[in-house]
């Protein structure tokens, strides 16, 4: 009898092992390979919505720059300089897209006096790397950029940084980890924390509404990708920022809410300015809102000082 039930013990032993294994490993790759938008789907829709002009692109001075990470692949990023200046900015898309949906801020800034430089994050576009790590190692890639922006504009130049959604989120955490080599930021819909968005998704579009999930998840997670959610928090690298920063966000965000904008905003010292639009879904604040977008980075680089 002792014998069938330690038999039986362990075969339910064994399941629930295998179970949480499987699950371990399909939730990390829903995270670690989340599908990234087809290239041409992205260029054309940013073609007819015209925020992209293939003339414009074809004939504008620029030069490719493959830059090594430090993490073992090549990112590719262009270096746009329709005019004759140093002032530069470094533009982060958000996760799933690519450099091309960064071309309607480089037009913005080209207007407001700025060259700007574009990239594809790791895992996108033509840029190298396996995984997707909404951060962790994105931040260090994205300081291998600014590093190799600088040695080409010259210390003094004036540099700035965009980042929309997880590019957001990224340029939060580089600037907030390493020394800071920008001069000011604009951070556009980013995650406050990356666990508290995990969950947020969880109980939005799944039945799975409990932390367990996510610590199971962070397991196979730090044993397959080399980091757990907990280690990709904007609002623990934000207090760091010395330099001005302009937080955006549109309040009918409901995939990363206003309040983590807000919550950033209130953590960050030192220079800084908001602004929420009454109109946009995640990621289109300048989508529905150009003009305001525009006049509301006008200000704040004003404000601080940093237009000519």
């Amino acid at each position: 009898m002792r014998k069938r039930f330690l038999a039986i013990t362990g075969g339910v032993t064994a399941l629930a092992a295998g179970a949480v294994s499987v699950f371990g490993i399909l939730a990390t790759n829903r995270l670690m390979f989340l599908k990234t938008k087809d290239a041409e789907v992205v260029l054309k829709r940013e073609t007819i919505a015209r925020r992209f002009d293939a003339h414009w692109y074809e004939t504008v001075r620029k030069t490719v720059m493959r830059i090594p990470s430090p993490n073992g692949y090549l990112l590719h990023a262009v270096f746009l300089q329709p005019l004759d200046t140093t002032r530069t900015v470094i533009i982060c898309h958000g996760v799933t897209e690519n450099k091309v949906n960064s071309m309607k801020y480089a037009r913005m800034f080209e207007r407001l006096g700025f060259n700007s430089v574009v990239y594809d994050h790791r895992r996108h576009g033509e840029s190298g790397g396996r995984t997707t790590s909404f951060g962790f190692y994105e931040k260090m890639d994205l300081q291998a950029i600014v590093t190799a922006v600088r040695d080409r504009i010259g210390k003094r130049a004036m540099l700035g940084i965009h980042g929309e959604s997880m590019g957001a989120a990224t340029m939060i955490l580089t600037a907030g980890t390493y020394d800071e080599e920008a001069d000011f930021y604009i951070a556009d819909c980013p995650f406050s924390d990356f666990t508290d968005q995990v969950f947020h998704i969880l109980k939005t579009t799944t039945p799975l509404r409990t932390p367990k999930v996510i610590r199971i998840a962070n397991l196979f997670l730090k044993i397959r990708d080399g980091y757990t959610t907990s280690l990709v928090s904007p609002k623990q690298a934000v207090g760091r920022i010395t330099r001005p920063m302009l937080f955006i966000h549109s309040l009918e965000d409901d995939f990363i809410l206003p309040a983590m904008t807000e919550e950033l905003y209130r953590l960050k010292e030192g220079p800084k300015a908001i602004k929420l639009f009454p109109r946009g879904a995640h990621a289109r604040s300048f989508n529905e809102n150009p003009e305001e977008y525009e006049t509301a980075v006008r200000r704040f680089l004003r404000k601080y000082g940093l237009l000519n």
